[in-house]
């Protein structure tokens, strides 16, 4: 704003009156509690009585509404949205519909709610279509949610608007919250419940009715475990599922379910026909794709969708020799074919606290639920009785005095009140004799009058009955549960159980060697830090080809089911898989697109992983120690630390331990020779001193066998072998200087031969 601009507007002066001082602190502490409070209870976490979230619960309202019972036709699902957001839910349409969607999904829900006509999505995780081309009803499972909404079972509060009304609960006779589960996120919490058998869960209730104090651990026989939409195979183990709904909080691991499909000439491949709940179909192929193409799935050859209404993803193996359970095993491993559920039964109770619940206490809250429908049903059945019954009393004195009722009705002005005070009436009764149509008057009809009036009787009696005994109302829910349970028997196609149980696998670890088909290779290391895998053990003779300008520096022969150990200047080791280096075809690639190695350093040594060898590791200062090999193995491309160097100090030798004695040549030409025994063995540091300098440094390092002799390689690699006599003179103590070596010796400083040779 500019100063004229300034100076031309509007000037606000606050109102006049006192000022009042507000905490700022508790004010945002308000605010935020809150909101968290209406997160937690009108958005994300389900009531544990019906087991619906807010959104839920209107849609199922709105429906029925609408009229849209389970034998009723259907509506499109744009009049459904309209209703609830316009009445029950003031938020956006998209959100509602994606609510009304899920309940209508059988690969999302167990049971579902709605019955959707039209395109609902599917597993590969493609969209519903726009709700005004899909049309909806309600299922049974729904009917029996909302059974008995209008016989004053549940509560009712004003719409956000106060212009309808809206159950605070459905009376729910169908175990919803653990038949269906439930996900959410709320503010500081969230809660996790996976589908299960609806049969089991009856089972669980009916034990429950039965036998109040029953354990956990029981109740756990009768729900196993959870009971996914998509089928699959829980591999989680008793113990764990029975701490799991002992406590309210754990997990399950789910499996795809796979065979093995046999093809000619001994050939097979295993076809996936279920896979793990909530994973998308398209994603779990593409995730494969992706691993199989940056190989890092040695075993698997291919893999191909050839699902149409049902699930078929088939796996070729790369061989016949693999075994499928080592295949299944690396891609549980690796992928979604293996996936975990939580548990977190956080739920609200009363549909007020937020707390996570047992299994006992989840189904405690559904049948006390359940038992408050009964008895609030029961009484609103018995006062509709005690109505009916006041009518048809009132009738049967017009029966019995119809002459003198017609003469009132016919002569007195005021016919009510003369009724009323003739024959003692109510009000009521009086209403209903003037409203009483002359056809009324037969004496058949006096006989359904008389029949109905003994009939309401009857019921008015065993209602009362029932509201003062808790057997009978506990009688009458397990004949209610019972009835839920014949409906959706394992017998029937929605009721049977899809998830299978099975014990913990053993987790056998699959070497490398079975995941890789084992082949001989030649590793070749460039002077200028390229690298390269070929096929075969190429001999001496091979003529290799290099980038103009550099040469060869280290050929080494593996297999690919080896690992390559690399050495560096910065004292790190780094750690390759021999079948993942790149092809013989051109001159291959830097090393330092594998690793992440700094620049300005440089690879001291490449060699073969032998996990039982020990290795010697010194620095330009002449420092060092040894390690197992076993213990330099890195599992990052950043490497692994092994050798401490500071300033301009770095790593300059690493050999194999072997012998008696360690033989140090400094860059000023001294020998010395000292027993391997006063090296120490460590897995990281800066290590003991190795040999004394005044100018230079560490030249090379060598173990060796004293009686056997040092084993010395001129530039032509021609060997020429010191006995323990020859020696005599070098041989000390750790840390001294040395001397020049004998005549003869060749010239450098290094040792010459081989990675590993004596």
């Amino acid at each position: 704003m500019t100063f004229e601009s300034w100076k031309m507007a509007k000037v606000v002066t606050p109102p006049e009156g006192p000022a009042h001082d507000i905490n700022l602190r508790e004010a945002l502490e308000e605010r935020y509690l809150a909101y968290a409070l209406s997160t937690i209870m009108h958005r994300a976490l389900p009531d544990v009585r019906d087991g619906l979230k807010p959104v839920h619960r209107r849609v199922l309202f709105a429906m029925r509404q609408l009229k849209l019972d389970p034998g009723s036709g259907f509506k499109k699902c744009a009049r459904v949205v309209g209703d609830v957001i316009g009445k029950y839910h003031p938020h956006g349409d998209q959100s509602v519909y994606d609510a009304l969607v899920r309940l209508a999904q059988d690969f999302a829900v167990r049971y579902p709610m709605i019955d959707g006509q039209g395109n609902f999505g599917n597993v590969d995780g493609d969209n519903a279509a726009a709700m005004r081309y899909t049309e909806a009803r309600m299922t049974e499972v729904a009917a029996l949610l909302l059974d008995g909404l209008d016989e004053d079972t549940v509560d009712f509060r004003e719409t956000y608007d106060g212009s309808e009304e809206e159950p605070l609960v459905l009376p729910g006779a169908f175990p919803n919250l653990l038949a269906n589960g439930s996900a959410g996120i709320a503010v500081g919490m969230a809660t996790s419940i996976p589908p299960h058998n609806v049969a089991e869960l009856c089972d669980a209730s009916l034990h429950l009715i039965k036998h109040p104090n029953a354990s956990a651990a029981k109740l756990t026989e009768l729900v196993p475990g959870p009971d996914f939409p998509t089928g699959g195979i829980i591999v989680e183990s008793k113990e764990a599922i029975a701490e799991a709904y002992a406590t309210g909080r754990g997990g399950f691991r789910v499996r795809a379910r796979w065979t093995v499909e046999q093809l000619p000439r001994g050939l097979w491949q295993i076809v996936v026909t279920e896979i793990p709940y909530q994973v998308q179909k398209s994603k779990l192929v593409e995730k494969l794709a992706d691993l199989l193409m940056s190989k890092k799935l040695p075993l698997l050859e291919d893999v191909r969708d050839e699902s149409s209404e049902d699930i078929r993803l088939v796996l070729v193996p790369k061989s016949k020799a693999v075994e499928p359970e080592h295949l299944m095993e690396s891609l549980f491993r690796t992928s979604d074919l293996e996936s975990r559920f939580s548990l977190n039964m956080n739920v609200l109770s009363a549909g007020q606290v937020p707390g996570v619940m047992n299994l006992r206490e989840v189904l405690r809250a559904w049948l006390d639920h359940r038992k408050e429908v009964l008895v609030r049903r029961s009484n609103f059945r018995l006062e509709k009785i005690a109505k009916r019954l006041e009518v048809l009393e009132g009738y049967l004195v017009a029966y019995l005095n119809l002459d003198e009722v017609i003469r009132i009705i016919r002569y007195e002005d005021e016919p009510k009140k003369e009724l009323i005070k003739s024959f003692k009436l109510t009000d009521n009764q009086a209403e209903a004799i003037l409203n009483m149509r002359l056809r009324s008057l037969r004496k058949l009809e006096e006989v359904e009058i008389r029949g109905e009036h003994k009939e309401l009787t009857a019921e008015q009696k065993a209602l009362k009955a029932l509201v003062k005994s808790d057997d009978e109302q506990w009688a009458r829910i397990s004949t209610e549960i019972k009835d839920v349970k014949a409906k959706f028997a394992k017998t029937t196609p929605l009721g049977r159980r899809r998830s299978d149980l099975a014990d913990a696998p053993t987790i056998e670890f699959v070497p490398i060697e079975a995941m890789i088909e084992r082949e001989p290779i030649t590793i070749v290391f460039s002077a200028k830090g390229w690298i390269r895998s070929m096929k075969g053990h190429l001999g001496a003779d091979t003529e290799i080809k290099y980038k103009e300008g550099d040469k060869a520096r280290f050929v080494i022969h593996a297999e690919t089911t080896d690992k390559l150990i690399l050495f560096g200047t910065d004292g790190r080791f780094y750690t390759l898989g021999c079948d993942k280096l790149p092809g013989g075809r051109g001159h291959g690639e830097p090393v330092r697109l594998l690793i992440d190695m700094e620049e300005g350093r440089e690879v001291v040594q490449i060699f073969v992983h032998n996990p039982d060898r020990k290795l010697l590791v010194a620095s330009h200062e002449g420092n060092g120690f040894v390690v197992a090999e076993s213990e330099v193995v890195a599992m990052r491309r950043a490497g692994k630390q092994v050798l401490n160097v500071s300033g301009t100090d770095e790593a300059i030798a690493c050999t194999v331990v072997q012998g008696d004695h360690v033989a140090v040549m400094g860059e000023n030409r001294k020998l010395l020779l000292f027993p391997l025994k006063d090296v120490n063995e460590m897995t990281r540091g800066k290590g003991v001193r190795l040999q004394k300098y005044k100018d230079g440094g560490l030249g090379d390092v060598k173990c060796f066998t004293l009686k056997e002799g040092l084993i010395v390689y001129d530039r032509s690699n021609r060997a020429r072998t010191y006995s323990a006599s020859d020696l005599k003179e070098w041989r000390g103590d750790r840390a001294q200087a040395g001397r020049l070596p004998p005549k003869g010796y060749p010239s450098g400083y290094k040792f010459g031969g081989e990675f590993g040779a004596p």
